[in-house]
């Protein structure tokens, strides 16, 4: 006899800690959450600063692109966080929502209850901010359980040696980019406290894995989605050997991200009919949109080295990663504290005074003259100091796909991203890079660097431009491939129901019809509460409740 749950959720990453803490919240539900990676428990995913150790790993899907011909057909890496958590265990922290416009957009496509006006509320919901006191109050909550903070106290030098010289190129100084304006240059926030990690598994699920009515299911693929007709009965999934399949009262919540959402929903004859039949696989419902529509954001470095050893490179050395570590275990002090990124900037490439576009993170490190070192491999990188800056299309016009590769569940899917098919894109990124330079040579860097190291010519676009594509890296924010909306192409509704069938959300990063201006990880956690306020009938507070001006 098959175990029933009323509510089965597919993927413990970012959004699905959250949907499990909310739905369990009620002891009435029987929550049943699964997760096809591991406990938490690698010290890497805890500290800060050891992140890039995640990549590669056992912690990680390793998803490559296939050959993408607008980058000198390079295979590109999409790191994938496989364990509780997901990629808010194995990310960079930095802690963004994006800007006001993209919810509105999102709402003018008729995606009710997605507007900023009532998107807010649920961000503050969720946040537990360490440094309201620098920041603007009336936009971050204090009773969430995701801790948020400034880490700026303990940032190098260079930090505000970026801030300085974005201002001398005309950037305003903007200290709470998740504000009343996203423009300007700052410190980044982050989801770290006290010297550690907080991912959605250690804000959201831990602290509740006790409830009687929640089971975790680590080590555990989802294999496919049990259906009669065109409802959702039930789950299928591998553990070890043994094969299970579990039945629901109420409804399956699939927030396997936007590689795998659509792979388990093709997997169970959801999805494009003709893709469905080459694959083998037998249509059980029609939906063309299902793995189209595929967004990411796409960075590279332009970098320089520094005059003194102010950096994070010279700690990369071995003897240098061990001194880290001690120091952190020791005292939590030292570069392993935080983030390697530390300040970022908001602007609009081609406009000053028009809407954000455009990203430039910035990281106290080098990655390396010439092309030799692998972004994903610390131990590749040079160990002299140096800084980078990220030049970060926001809004990137091309569009690709997620396909299966065959019948297989445990197959890989086959992700095309058709990253500068646009030829607008690549325009964009050299702006971008010419920007980043501009930066490089104000006054306050140019007293503190010295070599420029990529590109390693610099004088023209076309240099710029055979940079990107030999360098150009996704930031790992894949989205859209479930998209929300009204038309031929979308898949589920404003309230993330699949469409024509029964019992079954998609609640994660694929839903979003377009990428958000920003690192995604905070708008992943705020469509996980908006579904969960959607599936128990609740209406967050409004913004004229709350005093906000919009």
């Amino acid at each position: 006899m098959k175990e029933t749950y009323d509510y089965v959720i597919i993927g413990a990453g970012s959004a699905g800690c959250v949907m499990a803490n909310r739905l369990s919240a009620d002891p009435s539900h029987a929550v049943l959450l699964i997760e096809a990676g591991g406990p938490d428990r690698h010290p890497y995913i805890h500290i800060p600063g050891a992140y890039p150790k995640n990549h590669k790993s056992k912690r990680d899907w390793g998803f490559w692109t296939t050959a993408q011909a607008h980058v000198n057909d390079r295979k590109i890496y999409l790191p994938r966080g496989k364990t509780l958590g997901g990629c808010s265990s194995t990310n960079a922290m930095a802690y963004v929502r994006g800007n006001k416009s993209d919810f509105d957009h999102w709402a003018s496509l008729g995606n009710q209850g997605w507007s900023y006006e009532e998107v807010l509320p649920l961000f503050k919901k969720s946040e537990n901010n360490q440094n309201l006191d620098e920041l603007d109050e009336a936009y971050h909550g204090t009773d969430g359980e995701l801790k948020v903070s400034l880490q700026h106290q303990i940032s190098t030098p260079l930090a505000q040696t970026f801030i300085d010289s974005c201002q001398a190129t005309g950037i305003d100084a903007n200290q709470d980019y998740n504000g009343r304006s996203q423009k300007g240059v700052g410190h980044f926030q982050f989801t770290i406290a006290d010297g550690k990690r907080q991912s959605t598994a250690v804000a959201f699920l831990k602290p509740v894995m006790d409830r009687p009515n929640l089971t975790v299911v680590t080590h555990a693929h989802v294999t496919q989605l049990l259906m009669d007709h065109d409802e959702v009965t039930g789950v299928r999934f591998k553990k070890g050997q043994s094969i299970t399949e579990v039945s629901i009262q109420k409804e399956v919540i699939l927030s396997a991200g936007a590689f795998q959402s659509p792979q388990i929903l093709m997997l169970s004859g959801i999805g494009p009919r003709e893709h469905l039949r080459r694959a083998g696989i037998e249509l059980r419902h029609e939906l063309p949109g299902v793995g189209q529509n595929l967004q990411d954001h796409l960075f590279y470095g332009v970098s320089a080295l520094t005059k003194r050893p102010e950096g994070m490179n010279h700690h990369l050395s071995i003897p240098g990663q061990l001194k880290g570590l001690w120091s952190y275990y020791r005292s939590k002090t030292g570069p392993l504290v935080c983030s390697p990124l530390e300040a970022v900037a908001f602007l609009n490439i081609d406009e000053p005074s028009a809407e954000i576009n455009f990203q430039m993170h910035f990281a106290p490190i080098s990655f390396g003259e010439g092309y030799d070192y692998d972004v994903y491999d610390v131990n590749s990188y040079p160990h002299h100091d140096g800084v980078s800056i990220l030049p970060t299309l926001l809004h990137p016009r091309s569009r690709g796909e997620v396909r299966l590769a065959s019948a297989d569940p445990l197959a890989p899917p086959v992700i095309d991203p058709n990253f500068l098919s646009d030829e607008k894109d690549l325009e964009q990124l050299v702006k971008g890079g010419q920007l980043a330079l501009d930066i490089i040579r104000q006054a306050p860097f140019a007293a503190k660097l010295g070599k420029i190291i990529a590109p390693l010519q610099h004088n023209s676009a076309a240099d710029i431009e055979e940079h990107i594509k030999k360098s150009v890296e996704t930031v790992y924010h894949p989205v859209g491939t479930c998209k929300m909306g009204q038309d031929e192409m979308a898949v589920v509704d404003h309230e993330l129901r699949v469409s024509g069938i029964g019992r079954l959300r998609v609640v994660d990063a694929s839903i979003m019809p377009t990428i958000v201006s920003g690192n995604t990880n905070a708008a992943c956690i705020m469509i996980a509460e908006n579904a969960a306020n959607m599936i128990l009938g609740q209406v967050p507070v409004s913004q004229e409740r709350v005093g906000i001006s919009l």
